[in-house]
């Protein structure tokens, strides 16, 4: 009994030891500063969960002048235009959604280029087999063949979304495919983003009442689409034909118009028309805008349209339910005429191939793509991925 009585004493002497230190620590816890790092937002914190992130590739003006036509020429009446595409193909196919703006319409035989254009139908399936998966049709040139040659662009394109699910917005052939496609409301991932396409106007006029283009001051139908877009995606890209040609900087009205779109919902704005980079800013309820990203392919040779930009966003949702989307960046890209640095059209991604002076035909060009990429970056401040 004596020795139980002392084993009972030993006993609630160390309970009495262990419960005095865990009231101690109870409240030296409670003293304890946490690093700040913990306190930031959990956006800003890498979840532990499964994660799903969307990568969108955007690029400027697809243009299909006359010599490129006949570059492309591999026969009569066939023509080849993906070599051109070869050493930005990996970076468009990787992409979950990539997106590029066609400034044609596909009218049929005969083949024009400036001022009125009508490409050949290839172009389009070339563009698939690249990697886009939405073409954007709302530009100055798309009535260059009348209603009837956009009618036919139409209809091409609905051909390759059938075949190959590449898309198309901008354009519709009557008022069902418009609310449909205005926005076009896309999915993967997990996350849904809705893309808008319009143009300040257009070179010549429709001539019947369809197929319909979107227009850039019709505030009315872009708010409604706008509006959709806020109910029905996750992320409001907006991809406006606007701007004024060959300048490096934005005009007053395109800010304008590019505040208008933010206070009513664009997440982002990315615009082509100048058919030269245009700086960029973030505006309103902070909307990134890339106000043109010039060129992707043409034949013009007047200073600063041979380089462009190809501007990559990755969407990001964590199972926990945050959503973010984090800064556009940039890619510069050099549009090689013939004779430059080889004998067709090539889309250089300017980074990669500086120091390459020697693989090239034509020497000249080579420095011209050097002193331009200078001269835009440090003119637009935008910086090259």
């Amino acid at each position: 009994m004596h020795i139980f009585r002392r084993y009972l004493r030993l006993i609630s002497f160390i309970a009495f030891t262990i419960l005095s230190y865990a009231g101690s620590d109870m409240v030296m816890a409670q003293q304890i500063q946490f690093p700040q790092r913990w306190h930031e937002s959990i956006d800003d914190i890498q979840p532990f969960t499964h994660q799903d992130t969307l990568k969108i590739c955007i690029a400027g003006d697809v243009m299909m002048h006359s010599k490129q036509i006949s570059n492309a020429s591999i026969s009569s009446g066939e023509f080849d235009f993906l070599p051109w595409f070869e050493h930005v193909r990996d970076m468009v196919s990787s992409a979950d959604i990539s997106v590029a703006n066609m400034e044609f319409p596909l009218a049929g035989e005969p083949y024009t280029g400036y001022p009125a254009f009508s490409a050949p139908d290839i172009i389009a399936e070339c563009m698939a087999a690249c990697g886009f998966d939405v073409l954007l049709a709302a530009n100055n040139h798309i009535y260059d063949k009348g209603c009837k040659g956009a009618m036919r662009t139409v209809e091409t394109y609905r051909k390759l979304e059938k075949e190959h699910g590449v898309t198309f917005t901008g354009i519709a052939e009557d008022m069902a495919s418009r609310k449909k496609n205005n926005p076009l409301i896309l999915k993967k991932k997990n996350i849904s983003i809705a893309i808008i396409n319009c143009t300040y106007g257009t070179n010549l006029g429709a001539d019947a009442p369809w197929p319909k283009v979107n227009y850039l001051n019709d505030r009315e139908t872009t708010a409604r689409a706008l509006g959709i877009a806020e109910k029905e995606a996750d992320f409001s890209i907006v991809l406006p034909h606007w701007g004024i040609e060959y300048d490096l900087l934005h005009s007053t009205d395109q800010e304008n118009t590019a505040r208008w779109l933010s206070d009513n919902g664009a997440d982002l704005i990315a615009g082509s028309h100048p058919h030269t980079v245009q700086d960029t800013e973030n505006i309103g309820r902070n909307t990134q805008v890339a106000y043109s990203l010039g060129n992707m392919v043409s034949n013009m040779s007047a200073p600063d349209t041979q380089i462009g930009l190809i501007a990559e966003i990755r969407l990001i949702r964590t199972t926990n339910g945050t959503f973010k989307a984090d800064p556009m960046e940039f890619t510069y890209i050099w549009c090689s005429r013939p004779g430059g640095y080889c004998s067709t059209y090539k889309i250089l991604p300017v980074k990669r191939f500086l120091g390459t002076r020697e693989q090239w035909q034509g020497k000249w060009e080579y420095d011209k793509m050097v002193s331009t990429y200078k001269r835009v970056m440090e003119t637009t401040g935008i910086k090259d991925k």
